[in-house]
């Protein structure tokens, strides 16, 4: 099983150095490959025989003779029944599969007497059908980047600047690029004339063509940059040539995010496609990492790039909307602004893209495609047709669950409140844990590929970790091994909601095993809780990552780690407890909202009750400020950090961009336009006001609320601030200081102690305690369950 199941994982054709796959339905197929010996890039045309799996041969009948078993030499059409229970279980393929589903669509349409246009409008559960690109890996077995390392990629990142936002009158004036080997260079429009910009995009063309890299990069490259460079070229007719194809334009794809369908009330996406280069929007890579750590202070490049240490020192800044002014009076400056750009987005690539790299060496899809792919429908679900296929397995159909209800996990809030001498003890991956330790998988997985799946990812997993670990620190083979390890961890991860999501989202759903999952995992959090408490810990939160305790004051790290190892030996086999972090305080607020005071003083904020996309940074400043003195006892600092933010928004110190919160937009125009009489909202008005009338739901802006009350566009996290009229309403931004994020230290103190700590200055009593005589709490709660 270990052997076939290294095959369904991994793919079993072995060639080397695959950077990217571009496949036709008419059956053809081209194959670039760096070699890893020399980096020399070679290209392979090949056919392979399109295909589709079906729940009956039926609509192909009517092909008579042309329709014949595998191998058979005079068919078109070849058939080859799956064994097993599964619907899916015709597989049919054609030399051309533009072919194979016009005769499809022919014989369904005489079988439903209607005509039936697209092989989309057949049921799902009576077919699968994959982009050619998939089918061809698939079929053969191959996957990207075998012993090819990220470092060997030719990899080039170029920038747009543009006189504005709008493709439609605006123009691009610059556009800065990096090139594989680190160069950079900035190109520039000779004027302001169309034939102008025309020349300015040949020439990027040119240099990408020249360049030959393999992925092509930037931040927001499909929100933006290629929107915009595609309808400028259209509208000046240049030819847009930046695959390896020679094609004159960019194709596109369906997807969750990137460039807004055609239609201004179209809530689609599209992404862009250059064949034979991979394009690569390192967004993705930052809403990634961000979902598991919720550590970036924001989504924007200059924000990211700032927070994780890529930004130089000198990094020049301007703001988005200042930026070809700038260049009028100051162009060395932008040219400068926009080389950082590039710069930071290559860094910033290296830094967070390895999880998708590693994942392309696993799953039979396109590079660009597994950056922006769900973990559930859009890496597990791959693989595991592919493990059926490779077996000879018929595929279950989707189908709908039994509306049996999924029971959720268990979440357990013990205290609330500043604790001290705090431990965190880890469980690796409970639910696959519990799923590998007790066998539970789907019912209708027959061949058992996801828990062997899920067996052979954790292994390889624990040996990239323990490579990583014994590699050089910074060495191109540890990054290697920690993006591998990152990627198998994301898989992983998603077999349980894999299995909780639903029939109708993934093949082999199974409410039943979800719920049998979720069994054990409160059964084994209840003993994890029980026999820590037992040991003499105070239990603070719990959940399926684990547990926080606060030990006594004599005991030393010896008997942490103790009583770790003691209650981990009660623990089923493959479910590992390990110490994973030692703290000198907590606050603890919510469930899975707290707050970590490191003994190096480093400060980790969890939970949206702290971060959030849609709370305003000066208040996060505050939170930051107030709870790294509340975790030292320092009240007098908590109180001294509330006072300065107050007196920094009545004394207008802190710019627009500070008081501004993130909202996302769910109504076009014409949608709000028709409420808009009887019910006005913030964000929309703010929009209107600043001359904006296009947008689209599910855009984001940051908006705030001026004095008067009405609402304001701030600038952009990206902008360094220049003219700032900081018209925000004072009072307001003052209550919401005191009545929101003060409010989120409450449990630190007694309703009297509160009261004193964040009263507003003029407001102390001289009877009321002093600030040194006032001490945090920690309230054991009656109930443990959350």
């Amino acid at each position: 099983m270990k052997a076939a199941a290294a095959q369904w994982l991994w793919g079993w054709d072995p060639t080397p150095g695959i950077v990217s796959v571009h496949a036709e339905h008419d059956g053809r197929a081209v194959v670039w490959r760096r070699l890893p010996e020399t980096g020399a890039l070679v290209r392979e045309d090949a056919r392979f025989r399109p295909w589709l799996l079906l729940d009956r041969l039926d609509d192909l009948r009517h092909l008579g003779p042309a329709l014949g078993p595998e191998g058979d030499a005079r068919a078109t059409v070849w058939h080859r029944e799956l064994e097993g229970p599964g619907a899916l279980r015709w597989l049919v393929s054609a030399a051309d599969g533009r072919a194979l589903s016009a005769a499809l669509l022919l014989g369904a349409s005489q079988r439903l007497d209607r005509r039936v246009g697209h092989v989309a409008e057949l049921p799902e559960d009576t077919i699968l059908r994959l982009p050619p690109d998939e089918q061809y890996l698939v079929a053969t077995g191959r996957t990207y980047f075998r012993d090819l390392p990220f470092d060997a990629l030719h990899r080039l990142q170029f920038d747009l600047e543009t006189t504005g936002l709008d493709a439609r009158r605006d123009r691009i004036f610059m556009v800065s690029v990096r090139y594989p080997n680190g160069d950079t260079e900035v190109l520039e429009a000779a004027g302001d004339e169309a034939a102008d910009e025309a020349a300015l995009i040949r020439r990027l063309v040119a240099r990408v063509r020249d360049a030959d890299p393999d992925v092509v990069e930037n931040h927001n490259l499909h929100g933006f940059d290629l929107p915009f460079l595609d309808r400028r070229a259209r509208t000046l007719g240049v030819l847009l040539a930046l695959g390896r194809l020679d094609e004159p334009g960019l194709r596109t794809r369906a997807a969750l995010r990137g460039a807004p369908g055609p239609n201004a009330d179209d809530h689609r996406r599209v992404r862009f496609v250059a064949p034979g280069r991979e394009l690569i929007d390192t967004l993705d890579a930052v809403r990634r990492h961000d979902v598991g750590r919720r550590d970036l202070p924001g989504h924007g490049l200059k924000a990211v790039a700032r927070h994780l240490g890529i930004a130089a020192p000198d990094r020049e800044y301007i703001r988005g909307d200042r930026i070809h002014e700038t260049y009028r009076t100051d162009p060395e400056r932008v040219r400068r602004y926009a080389t950082d750009d590039v710069r930071e987005v290559a860094e910033l690539s290296r830094m967070l893209g390895g999880p998708a790299y590693a994942l392309a060496q696993l799953v039979p899809r396109r590079y660009e495609r597994l950056a922006d792919a769900g973990a559930a429908t859009g890496m597990i679900d791959p693989t595991l047709v592919r493990a059926y296929l490779r077996a000879g397995q018929a595929l279950p159909a989707h189908e709908a669950g039994d509306d049996t209800p999924h029971s959720g996990a268990a979440l357990h809030l013990f205290a609330t409140g500043v604790a001290h001498r705090v431990v965190k003890a880890d469980v690796a991956s409970l639910y696959p844990s519990l799923m590998r330790a007790y066998r539970i998988g789907p019912a209708r997985d027959r061949l058992g590929a996801l828990l062997a799946l899920v067996d052979d990812l954790v292994e390889r997993r624990l040996d990239a970790k323990a490579r990583a670990r014994a590699a050089a620190p910074g060495s191109a083979e540890r990054h290697s091994h920690d993006a591998m390890a990152a990627a198998l961890k994301i898989v992983v991860n998603s077999a349980y909601g894999y299995l909780a999501a639903g029939g109708e989202l993934t093949r082999f759903a199974d409410v039943h095993a979800a719920n049998e999952v979720t069994r054990r995992g409160r059964e084994l959090l209840a003993l994890l809780c029980r026999e820590l408490a037992a040991r003499g810990v105070t239990l603070l939160e719990a959940d399926t990552d684990g547990a926080y305790f606060a030990v006594p004051e004599s005991w030393t790290e010896a008997d942490e780690r103790r009583v770790v190892s003691e209650v981990a030996a009660l623990l089923p086999p493959l479910v590992q407890l390990e110490l994973e972090g030692r703290y000198a305080a907590m606050l603890s607020h919510e469930p899975k909202n707290y707050a970590l005071l490191d003994h190096d003083g480093t400060l980790t904020l969890r939970g949206v009750a702290f971060r959030s996309s849609r709370s305003e940074p000066f208040g996060e400043r505050f939170l930051r400020a107030a709870i790294g003195r509340l975790l030292v006892g320092d009240i007098a600092g908590v109180r001294a950090a509330y006072l300065a933010s107050i007196a920094a928004l009545r004394g207008r110190a802190l710019p627009t961009s500070d008081v501004a919160s993130q909202v996302r937009l769910t109504k076009a125009p014409e949608q709000y336009t028709s409420t808009r009489a009887s019910r006005r909202e913030l964000a929309y008005e703010a929009l209107l006001a600043s001359g904006r009338t296009r947008w689209r739901a599910g855009d984001r802006v940051r908006v705030y609320r001026k004095q008067g009350g009405e609402g304001g566009v701030a600038p952009s996290e990206d902008d360094a601030p220049t003219d700032d009229p900081r018209d925000y309403d004072v009072a307001y931004y003052a209550r919401l200081l005191r009545s929101s994020y003060a409010e989120r230290l409450a449990r630190a103190f007694t309703p009297e102690d509160f009261g004193v700590v964040f009263a507003d200055a003029d407001q102390l009593t001289l009877f009321a305690p002093s600030l040194h005589a006032i001490r945090p709490i920690l309230r054991v709660l009656p109930s443990t369950s959350a």
